[in-house]
């Protein structure tokens, strides 16, 4: 018996050819396609041939034979190589079904011959649906290492001209040749880059706005009164923790009051009104954009599902067809594990919230100096790091769970389980990643009480404060340390990852089989032409083997990380100006990484057809109308926006007033504080003698603290109750104008163009016709007969 070694070392082949007459013939009349092979399937070489795995090997491949398909074997040291080639009958039945079906039957697939890339999702899908005796599919097969793995291979050509055109660094600031990249990765990949690029072009002028309001808040940097409030101000704020946290001055500040007034001004509210608009806009802009490419593809009414049943035909002239069901015992399943799912994600979320404020503590009481000066920060930066890893954690968790719940829903259809896991998944993975923020926004600081009456965990722990400059700027921080590092990380392992292993995979390949005594001209360099001796072939495969593996997640991930990417450049805006400019500056380098990586990095993705985005535009929707109503509450609730409003026209000097020199804002900040004598016995408890001593040696006698609360009492004032109920009239107010300015922009601009609506009726009429002159051909030449 030979040995592994010896195989690899003495190339043997053996070759399968099921065609209907036992030769080979031309499948279609592009010689390009003539020589190549659809899809490559790689093994392990077995010794024992009595194995079960190797018995299942030829099992799967005689049943490819019973099917007409060309199967050219090749052996390379432990792997062995089988190339498919799939008959001319199969694509003729599949353009004869297009022809007649309801949804795909102006397909521009039904004239001439099948382009390599539908040829490659067919042959796809009939490999996925071959089942061996026991039951097993091909799935099934990898999943026990009967096969290692399958691909389609890429084309060198094709490869150069994108390489050229499209895949790389220095063309970053030109277009995109998107009808190549559908010829070359189907209609489902191009849609991405088309979204893709249509989106970061429409971020122009929300970046270009976001960076004005930047700038309007940088021109009042130093000649603003708040800020000049702040800084010159020699009040005494109450301690933000328990033990170690010392009584400080509200001067301290003054560089976070100057921050904190680069995104909370007048300018904010203008901008997310104009954010919450320009999401609905860029959504039917988007859907004019796609109308455009569809009808000039002639997929404009394709239908997903019934491409599917048309290749189950195609596959199994005798297959059943799937049929429609519905369990409400199964839906409430999946509704309840829904839910639970949530509530374990918003769990965590409180747990590392009871983390940082206990974690505050042990470290203040712990035994190490540098520990326990620094307790606070040492507590948020744990908590930082224990939030990355949960949501690593959680994002894997999230897909296995997503992915079991569709098992539960039985869905009917692969276009059904894809619409279903996106919906789900995204749903995990936004409250993965916004459930820090929502609380940051929205509970930080609110419920944590007052100086005599804190609220504590467990009666111990004392919550956390907000940042000592306002909510608004703990809100800020978090979204420039996310859109700035977490894409920029993101990119760096996005692009790294597939070059390194790429790169491992080619230089543990040590044994390069050079094509020296080849004298077909065609070998060398390119695909096309004449059949590929077995050197070149093997070259070929190995090279597409050695890429890093794809698989039908790689392009959701690609639309989950965009789409993660929208929602937090218009839910949150209004705390942020600047991430429509970071999210455009991240996406111009996105979408050539992206094709880089696709192109020369990774496996040739199976090329899908499709007319649209699918169900990621019912997310973006839903996303537009989170944002109306975060905004909304951002604004209304965490920000000073309406406190400043009502001070200025109830409160201030220009309320008292009217000829008054002085500012308008004069004593906001003053206003806005509470204050306590630390001697209260109701207070004294909250704090030991050492927090209370001042850097001059003095002790104080009382306190402030940003609140509106009466000193003797400590009960709300009526200026709290007065802001809060406009605060409350803001965000209805807000709401229904921005949804009523979504509503009419979404009604002035039509979803498709005038122009596609005329081309797809002559299209009809010219479509009709042919169909008509057809038959009455057909009548004539029986007549005559």
């Amino acid at each position: 018996m030979q040995s592994k070694g010896q195989a690899g070392l003495e190339l043997r082949e053996r070759t399968r050819e099921g065609t209907e007459n036992g030769s080979e013939t031309p499948l279609l009349h592009s010689t390009s396609v003539f020589q190549s092979y659809d899809y490559v399937l790689v093994g392990k070489l077995f010794d024992d041939k009595e194995s079960e795995a190797f018995k299942k090997q030829e099992n799967f491949l005689a049943e490819l034979k019973k099917k007409n398909f060309k199967i050219k074997t090749i052996v390379d040291d432990d792997n062995v190589f089988h190339g498919f080639r799939a008959p001319k009958k199969i694509f003729d039945k599949y353009r004869y079904l297009l022809k007649v079906s309801d949804a795909c039957n102006w397909s521009c697939e039904q004239k001439d011959t099948a382009p390599l890339s539908t040829r490659i999702r067919i042959v796809h899908f009939v490999l996925n649906n071959t089942c061996i005796s026991s039951g097993e599919n091909l799935r099934d097969l990898l999943t026990k290492k009967v096969f290692e793995t399958s691909f389609c291979l890429h084309e060198k050509k094709q490869q150069k001209l994108l390489r050229k055109r499209w895949a790389r660094w220095t063309a970053c600031f030109q277009g995109q040749p998107i009808d190549d990249v559908r010829k070359y990765f189907g209609e489902k990949v191009a849609l991405y880059y088309l979204w893709l690029g249509w989106y970061t072009y429409l971020l122009i002028p929300p970046a270009i706005l976001g960076l004005i309001v930047f700038l309007y808040g940088l021109a009042f940097f130093n000649t603003s009164p708040l800020i000049k409030e702040v800084c010159e101000a020699d009040t005494i704020m109450c301690p933000l923790c328990d033990k170690i946290c010392k009584v400080w001055n509200l001067s301290d500040t003054c560089m976070y009051a100057k921050v904190n007034l680069l995104f909370d001004n007048e300018g904010t509210v203008a901008f997310a009104m104009f954010m919450a608009v320009w999401a609905t806009v860029f959504l039917e802009f988007w859907k004019r954009h796609r109308a455009t490419y569809v009808c000039r593809w002639k997929i404009y009414d394709w239908c997903e599902d019934e491409e599917e049943l048309i290749l189950d035909i195609v596959n199994d002239p005798d297959c059943e067809p799937k049929v429609y069901s519905h369990s409400y015992l199964h839906s409430t399943l999946v509704l309840i594990l829904v839910t639970l799912m949530l509530v374990l994600i918003i769990g965590l979320t409180h747990a590392l919230v009871v983390f940082r404020v206990v974690a505050t503590v042990l470290f203040s009481e712990g035994k190490w100096e540098f520990l326990t000066e620094h307790a606070n920060m040492a507590a948020v930066m744990m908590g930082a790091v224990l939030h990355y890893l949960t949501i690593t954690i959680m994002t894997r968790v999230n897909r296995k769970v997503a992915l079991k719940l569709c098992d539960i829903e039985k869905t009917r259809s692969l276009a059904a389980t894809e619409r279903s896991f996106t919906v789900k998944m995204f749903t995990f993975q936004f409250f993965t990643l916004f459930s820090s923020l929502i609380y940051v926004a929205f509970f930080l600081g609110r419920m944590n009480g007052h100086p005599g009456g804190y609220v504590r965990i467990a009666g111990k722990w004392r919550l956390e404060e907000c940042h000592p400059s306002g909510c608004l700027t703990d809100l800020f921080i978090q979204m420039a340390v996310i859109l700035v590092l977490k894409q920029s990380i993101n990119n760096v392992f996005e692009f790294a990852v597939p070059w390194f292993f790429s790169w491992m995979k080619k230089k543990s390949n040590n044994l390069q089989r050079k094509c020296g005594y080849c004298y077909r001209k065609n070998c060398k360099g390119t695909e096309d032409g004449s059949e590929l001796c077995d050197n070149c072939k093997l070259q070929n495969w190995t090279r597409n083997y050695n890429l890093r593996e794809v698989d039908a997640f790689s392009l959701f991930n690609e639309f989950l990380e965009m789409v993660i990417q929208f929602s937090f450049t218009t839910i949150f805006v209004a705390a942020f100006p600047l991430a429509p400019l970071l999210a455009l500056l991240n996406n111009i380098f996105e979408i050539r990484l992206d094709a880089i990586k696709m192109v020369s990095l990774e496996r040739r993705m199976v090329p899908k057809k499709s007319n649209d985005i699918g169900v990621w535009t019912k997310v973006l929707e839903m996303i537009g109308v989170l944002a109306v109503i975060a905004n909304g509450l951002v604004i209304g609730v965490s920000s000073d926006f309406i406190p400043r409003l009502v001070y200025r026209y109830r409160y201030g000097p220009c309320a008292k007033d009217p000829e008054t020199t002085l500012p308008c804002m004069t004593g906001y900040i003053n206003n806005t504080l509470s204050t306590v004598q630390v001697t209260d016995k109701r207070v004294s408890k909250d704090f030991v003698p050492a927090q209370l001593v001042i850097p001059s040696g003095h002790n104080v006698t009382q306190c402030s603290y940003k609140d509106y609360r009466s000193m003797e009492d400590y009960g709300f004032t009526a200026q709290f109750w007065l802001i809060l109920a406009v605060r409350f009239a803001f965000v209805i107010l807000f709401e229904h104008v921005v949804v009523i300015c979504k509503f009419i922009a979404a009604w002035f601009v039509p979803d498709c163009p005038l122009k596609v609506k005329n081309d797809r009726l002559h299209d009809k009429l010219t479509r009709l016709k042919e169909e008509l002159r057809e038959k009455s051909n057909r009548f004539d030449r029986s007549t005559d007969v």
